[in-house]
């Protein structure tokens, strides 16, 4: 017995001393990374906290019947059917800047701080935006014209901000989520503790910078890292001044980090209420306006509302927001996060949408996008 109690302790030991030989998470948080459910991950790791603006805007219910039915593949089923089988949380509806429908699958789901994902790419690229207005980048400036230190004397060394704004920056790190290659790839970039060592470790070309659209989470960690270079300041502070403030955020929210007091996970995990991820769609839905201040000028609105980049199968990519297949027609585009995780926004009909999950990656899109758009069109009847 205690022989084999020595070899555990052995092998715990190891498992240790590698991850940390590796810049990886202990194997205690791999643990819970790996058995927590998608949601909750921003309880897993170290975080920077964002807090509810000084000014918060609650947004107005007017409650309506939700529809008998909406076609989800092909078939019509109820609401509720279409939301409990894509394993929702959250599922709010505002048209006009009024929530018309919400549901939610608990009752502590309406303030729980539910994970991003991949939506939190859309806010670095309102940030980017922002910062392109105030002239302190363009879309010209090349990375390594902000961070020199990961030159290459390669192609790489010609990637500009509005290759990594529109995923087409030729980076070889995958995007596999397959939780059992967590050192792997975008998998490496969740769960390392030193962010800035990974990405200069995994600076390999699959193309030349613009050549094509080719989705990796680590063109928006480079984003976040210049936008935090070039205010001096964390990207949490820098969110929380320029986003969270003036949109008048009601709810204390956080931003997970690579290790304790380090660099945020820029690609992901922003980790806030349904309401207040809806304030960032409402933002777009009055072309970047809150009140009668312009937050994101007109000309970024249009940027990332125009198709940039062919994303194939009829999606569009533009300023890191999509664009899903229909597009051309409904003129919508959607902040997008796997798992399940949308901010949906129809301008010309007044729409916004937020659905927070825990489904499968790469799921439904576009079966869901056909019910958002039901909602659109049911908003702009009751105009």
């Amino acid at each position: 017995m205690i022989g084999l109690l020595g070899a555990v302790l052995l092998i715990v030991a190891g498992a240790f001393g590698v991850t940390a030989v590796l810049d990886m998470s202990n194997p205690v948080v791999l643990v819970r990374y790996l058995t927590t459910r998608t949601s909750d991950l921003g309880n897993v790791f170290a975080s920077r906290p964002l807090t509810k603006s000084s000014t918060p805007h609650q947004i107005p219910f007017a409650k309506q019947p939700f529809p008998d039915t909406v076609t989800w593949k092909g078939r019509q089923a109820s609401v509720s059917d279409f939301l409990k089988e894509t394993e929702t949380n959250s599922f709010v509806v505002m048209c006009r800047g009024v929530q018309t429908h919400r549901w939610y699958r608990t009752n502590d789901d309406p303030d729980r701080t539910q994970s991003s994902w991949s939506v939190a790419k859309s806010f670095v690229g309102l940030v980017i935006g922002q910062l392109i207005d105030g002239g302190k980048l363009t879309e010209d400036t090349r990375l390594i014209d902000v961070l020199p230190e990961y030159e290459t004397a390669t192609e790489f060394d010609d990637i500009t901000v509005g290759d990594l704004l529109d995923m087409s920056s030729g980076i070889d790190l995958n995007e596999d989520y397959s939780y059992f290659k967590p050192f792997w790839g975008v998998g490496g970039l969740q769960i390392t503790t030193d962010l800035p060592s990974y990405v200069k470790k995994n600076r390999g070309m699959r193309f030349d910078p613009g050549e094509k659209f080719d989705y990796r989470s680590v063109d928006t960690q480079y984003l976040s890292m210049i936008a935090a270079r070039v205010e001096d300041d964390t990207m949490t502070n820098i969110l929380q001044r320029r986003i969270w403030e003036p949109l008048g955020m009601e709810n204390d929210a956080k931003w997970n980090l690579d290790r304790e007091d380090g660099t945020e996970k820029g690609f992901a995990g922003i980790n806030a209420t349904p309401r207040d991820f809806a304030k960032m769609g409402l933002l777009i839905a009055n072309n970047g306006k809150v009140g009668d201040q312009q937050v994101v000028s007109e000309e970024w609105i249009s940027r990332m509302t125009t198709q940039t980049v062919d994303a194939g199968d009829g999606w569009a990519y533009s300023a890191q927001w999509w664009q899903p297949p229909g597009h051309e027609e409904f003129n919508d585009l959607s902040a997008l996060g796997v798992y399940g995780q949308y901010v949906y926004v129809n301008p010309e009909k007044q729409t916004v949408i937020v659905k927070l999950s825990d489904y499968d990656t790469e799921r439904d899109e576009v079966a869901t996008y056909s019910v958002f758009r039901e909602f659109a069109e049911q908003c702009q009847e009751s105009a």
